[in-house]
């Protein structure tokens, strides 16, 4: 079974939930169930010996984790007795046994289920008289790792999330990033590396403040995997939202990746990695939000810390904190002489138009164009988000710019580069195709030294052009 079939017959649990839940409430049950699952599925091997080694050093009362750790043979571990094949066999005591059952799991895993809310929706479903029948349903599904692979379960587990999104998006107006543009994303931050990155054992970190779900760290995943497969790529991320933590650690662990490497909380207020520099960092911070509830912490920063802390340069309007997030991913870069860095972040319009000289604004873009860190800039085609129709722009900043680069900004007007979507997504009704993404790379890659038409009479032309940065 590939993993399109696989997110199918998960997904088609929803038939039992319809009329119980709305459409945009399915992922609250199928996600967390799915990771249930397919955790109950591998510890399955060492579950007795799981529990010896727990009953053994319980009785020495020494701090048992590691030990479980070890004798799972992975990032996690159960000590309760139960499993969901025992669960099936008491029909009556389902949900307290299913309470048990995950309060057995490690620390980094039940917090996972706590984000979920995941109590609440067993609450919800055995008040509903559904609670055993879905249990029994993702019981028999086999998740077994000799049946399905990590890669294989981690593209199905993101075709699950993709449905989540869209139907969220369609339907409350969430905020995730289509999967087009982070594929854009990656190949503009990887590109001028690809030579590097192909050597044997290239370890490289990235960072994500505004992960989300972990769409972009995923991806950018694939992407080392892919061009090679000895490459390893550790993950940072931190997320706000609880749900898109619990998706996004969710989907680190079914990938077999170190799920501790996700914080939770606010980036600006409670950094989660206030003291490490990245290789690589990608970000989609919501767009046009205020900072006033973290406003207290930011000012203080700027004001004591000035060029020692990640707001030196000035402060945006407390309207849109977009700028904020430019200027923490460029503290989070290495030092030029430690390897330097390279970073993607989708903005809106606001950053590049808003503030008269002398504004926060212009003082954060002047120290950015001044620092030499812009490599380019692309403006996205309108209506390619969920939730918004308004025109976009991708950046990619770098402290270790080529000597051709050195000096200039390229801008990539790909406004145009456009295909229509069968079928609208909230506010999204246009993509991009694999040919539109390897049309702007190459435009990118090639560093275009003047406007250039693209011959062809379809919907989804565009030009590519450079320009020199005077300050």
């Amino acid at each position: 079974m590939n993993q399109q079939a696989l997110s199918a017959f998960i997904w088609s649990v929803a038939d039992l939930l319809r009329g119980d839940y709305k459409q945009s409430e399915y992922g609250k049950i199928i996600l967390p169930f799915t990771l249930l699952r397919r955790m109950d599925c591998i510890l399955e091997k060492t579950k007795a010996a799981v529990l010896a080694e727990h009953k053994e050093k319980s009785n020495l009362d020494l701090n048992a984790a590691p030990f479980l750790l070890r004798k799972s043979g992975c990032g996690f571990y159960n000590i309760s007795p139960l499993d969901m094949k025992i669960l099936m066999g008491d029909q009556d005591h389902i949900k307290d046994n299913l309470f048990s059952y995950i309060q057995g799991f490690s620390a980094e895993t039940r917090d996972i289920f706590e984000r979920f809310e995941f109590y609440a929706q067993i609450d919800r479903l055995d008040k509903a008289k559904l609670l055993y029948q879905v249990t029994e349903r993702f019981a028999n599904i086999d998740l077994h790792p000799n049946k399905v692979s990590n890669d294989q379960m981690g593209l199905a587990f993101e075709e699950l999330i993709r449905k989540f999104a869209e139907i969220s998006n369609e339907t409350a107006g969430e905020h995730f990033t289509p999967r087009e543009v982070i594929d854009l994303m990656v190949n503009l931050l990887f590109i001028e590396d690809n030579d590097a990155l192909v050597k044997p054992g290239v370890i490289r970190t990235i960072y994500d403040p505004a992960a989300g779900t972990g769409g972009m760290l995923s991806i950018a995943d694939q992407y080392m995997t892919e061009h090679n497969p000895d490459a390893r790529l550790i993950m940072y991320g931190q997320e706000l939202n609880p749900e898109s933590y619990a998706i996004c650690k969710s989907d680190m662990l079914i990938k077999g990746q170190n799920v501790a490497n996700i914080a939770f909380g606010n980036t600006f207020s409670e950094d989660g990695y206030p003291h490490q520099k990245f290789d690589y960092m990608l970000s989609n911070p919501p767009f046009g939000v205020e900072w006033k509830k973290v406003e207290k912490e930011i000012r203080k920063e700027h004001e004591q810390q000035g060029y020692n802390g990640r707001f030196g340069p000035g402060l945006p309007r407390v309207s849109d904190g977009s700028l904020l997030f430019l200027m923490h991913l460029i503290s989070k870069m290495r030092p030029a002489n430690d390897g330097g860095s390279r970073f993607g972040i989708v903005l809106n319009g606001s950053p590049l138009f808003t503030g008269g000289a002398g504004s926060g604004e212009s003082e954060i873009r002047r120290y950015v164009l001044e620092n030499d860190l812009v490599e380019a800039i692309i403006g996205l085609p309108t209506d390619m988000f969920y939730n918004t129709g308004i025109s976009t722009y991708v950046w990619i900043l770098s402290n270790r710019k080529p000597e051709a680069r050195k000096g200039t900004v390229q801008l990539i007007d790909a406004s145009n580069f456009w295909q229509k979507m069968r079928k609208s997504l909230g506010s999204k009704r246009k993509e991009l195709s694999d040919d539109h993404i390897a049309e702007i790379t190459r435009l990118f890659g090639q560093f275009i030294e003047a406007y250039e038409e693209l011959p062809s009479p379809r919907a989804g032309e565009g030009a590519g052009v450079r320009g020199r940065n005077k300050p």
